[in-house]
């Protein structure tokens, strides 16, 4: 019998606690065998807990100041950071960059405790000093399959009830499904691991990310069996009553049993590297997504989740309903514990100059590209920017000498625009206004050169992004109104309103716009007409909607639009094989001076991307020469 070190993982911070010392229950640092280790319900839990550990947190786990928008949606003015990396083609640099949440983060040379291994035993509360996605996700596949022999196989957990045994094989077979998923959306096909694997093994690397992805929705039915719909209503539950909303449950199972399908199913994974067509998607996946998305809706139905009112939105993002409430209001499915109340800040700011929310100077600020605002965020007539000024439906509102009137809802209400009042009662008038003009010499304000108190390049695109950013009786928190320690901000892994947008995808691609499934009754355009009717904007033009292409154009945008700066894009934007055209590669700023008298757009990066060789990520050399059958991923 092997041991195993079974070690506490306290979760600190503010965002998510797990209270994992009421779980297990041996000295910290002992050496104890696995029949130990799984002969309880409190015991093997313990276990699981550290699978919860390794769930990557995209927002928290880069460096200080955030980089984790990756795609066409993000500029960071410091070429040297992973999002400049990719903007490069240098994917050999993002693979061994300590600072992106992808990584291992192993010479993190910062805070008190100075260079810290990248493990789960970690007790820092950085998260960036914590496993990435490909090391963390082989660990956490790792701790599942030890679980799975152990307790199904072997049926160690002698200790315990059988609700208490499937609750623990059931959020086993979630993690190695989600693990398995985690890494495959940045490199593509990868071995479906089902087993501890130990001493020599070779398993060789699939021909399709299709065959993997069934095999991971096989562990993802399992877990829908056995995982519970609540927590709190279950005997095993009650030792952590209350604290429950992070753990695995069936409706969230559902949800990733879709995505699993739906990404399977999309243009890039359908073409398997060797050609892509946007609107052509695996019809048989789709349906099987379909399905699995309408047992969350049916949970969604029952009471168990609710869409956010336009009222309530901000508590999904960042405003606790209530002291100690968690972020994520109804929408919440599923998201990363731990982390530190700094470091949840840091991301909440990371996309409004930090002249404004601290003292500090610098430029490490993630500003929001035009091109991604322009093409997506449209008008108060609910048509893009480029159907409204085309006059096939209707009246134009679009004014390119006024570029800010007339728009979306949401374009005001998750962004700062030139002008717009960010703390009525900082006393000092050039504080009151945001000021995002491109100027060539100091100015007072905030601009996009240096400017007031030396702060360099404030702002690179004109605009900056709020939707973590608290804003309390129209005023921002900023350094003369501190309000931000008030409140938690968290980017979720899942959340209901990507489950309806996942849905009206999947549905829309088989079976067309109209047309709902035998296994629910919402239509593909019913679905996102609830994300307009939210918003206050009309539903989608009848002849859009007659208009299949342009019907899923138009869905894709309303993804975008709803799920804007939580690290969605880049994974969309390769998946549906557009990554390479010039409207994603071509970063662009709007410049205008002082009296907007002109409106100029500018390129600031036309980013390096091929097909395939810039839609997955490189893996490391070493990984490829093991033994023969795993082969590097196209063009590297």
């Amino acid at each position: 019998m092997k041991n195993y070190k079974i070690k506490i993982l306290i979760i600190l911070g503010l965002v998510f606690s797990f209270a994992c010392e009421d779980y297990l229950d041996v000295a910290p640092d002992a050496v104890i065998d696995e029949e130990v280790v799984f002969s309880t319900f409190k015991n093997s839990q313990g276990f699981v807990e550290e699978m919860y550990a390794l769930v990557v947190s995209y927002e928290q786990q880069a460096h200080t100041f955030q980089d984790f928008l990756l795609g066409d949606d993000g500029f960071v003015d410091r070429p040297t950071k992973a999002s400049g990396d990719i903007d490069a083609g240098r994917f050999n640099s993002v693979i061994s960059d300590n600072f992106v949440y992808l990584n291992n983060h192993r010479n993190a040379n910062y805070g008190s405790t100075g260079a810290n291994s990248a493990n789960v035993e970690n007790t820092n509360a950085f998260n960036r000093q914590r496993p990435g996605v490909y090391d963390g996700s082989l660990r956490g596949i790792r701790k599942a399959n030890i679980v799975i022999r152990n307790v199904e196989e072997l049926d160690l957990m002698v200790n315990a009830t059988q609700a208490e045994k499937d609750v623990i094989l059931g959020q086993a077979y979630f993690f190695r499904a989600f693990f398995h998923n985690e890494i495959m959306k940045f490199w593509g096909r990868y071995p479906y691991i089902d087993k501890v694997l130990i001493d020599d093994f070779r398993i060789p690397r699939p021909e399709t990310y299709r065959e993997v992805a069934l095999q991971a929705n096989e562990d993802y039915k399992r877990a829908i069996e056995l995982l519970p719909v609540d927590w709190d209503n279950e005997p095993y539950g009650q030792l952590t009553r209350g604290e429950n909303k992070g753990r695995l449950t069936k409706g969230t199972a559902y949800a990733f049993q879709g995505k699993n399908l739906l990404l399977a199913a999309s243009p890039l994974m359908k073409g398997n590297n060797v050609s892509v067509n946007t609107y052509d998607y695996d019809n048989e996946l789709c349906d099987m997504a379909v399905d699995a998305f309408a047992g969350v809706l049916k949970l969604a139905d029952q009471g168990r989740y609710r869409l956010a009112t336009w009222e309530n939105y901000d508590e999904v993002f960042w405003k606790s309903p209530a002291p100690g409430a968690w972020p994520g209001g109804t929408e919440f499915m599923f998201a990363a514990t731990g982390g530190s109340n700094v470091q949840a800040q840091r991301f909440m700011a990371s996309g409004v100059n930090r002249a404004i929310h601290t003292n500090s100077g610098g430029f490490e600020v993630i500003s929001p590209t035009h091109n991604f605002i322009h093409n997506n965020f449209g008008m108060a007539n609910g048509l893009s920017i480029e159907d409204d000024l085309s006059g096939n439906y209707g009246p134009t509102l679009y004014d390119p000498t006024k570029p800010f009137e007339n728009r979306d809802p949401r374009f005001y209400k998750w962004h700062i625009i030139d002008g717009q009042i960010i703390d009525a009662g900082a006393g000092d008038p050039n504080h009151v206004a945001a000021q995002l003009w491109f100027e060539s010499s100091a100015n007072k304000g905030f601009h996009r050169s240096t400017g007031a108190e030396n702060i360099k390049i404030v702002n690179n695109t004109g605009y900056m992004w709020t939707k973590f950013f608290p804003k309390v009786d129209g005023k921002y928190h900023t350094r003369w109104n501190p309000i931000i320690n008030q409140y938690v901000g968290v980017r979720m892994h899942m959340r209901l309103s990507d489950v309806y947008l996942m849905y009206a995808e999947a549905l829309h691609a088989s079976k067309g716009a109209t047309t709902a499934p035998s296994s629910y009754s919402l239509t593909a355009e019913g679905a996102i007409n609830l994300f307009r009717d939210r918003a206050g904007i009309p539903n989608v033009h009848p002849n859009i909607v007659g208009d299949n292409n342009k019907f899923m154009d138009e869905l894709r945008r309303e993804r975008t639009v709803e799920l804007s700066y939580e690290a969605h894009r880049w994974v969309d934007i390769r998946r549906w094989g557009v990554a390479h055209l010039d409207k994603y590669r071509r970063k662009l700023a709007l410049d205008f001076p002082q009296d907007r008298s002109s409106f100029t757009e500018t390129l600031l990066v036309d980013r390096i991307c091929e097909f395939p060789k810039h839609y997955w990520l490189p893996f490391p050399v070493e990984q490829t020469q093991i033994y023969e059958g795993f082969p590097q991923n196209p063009g590297w």
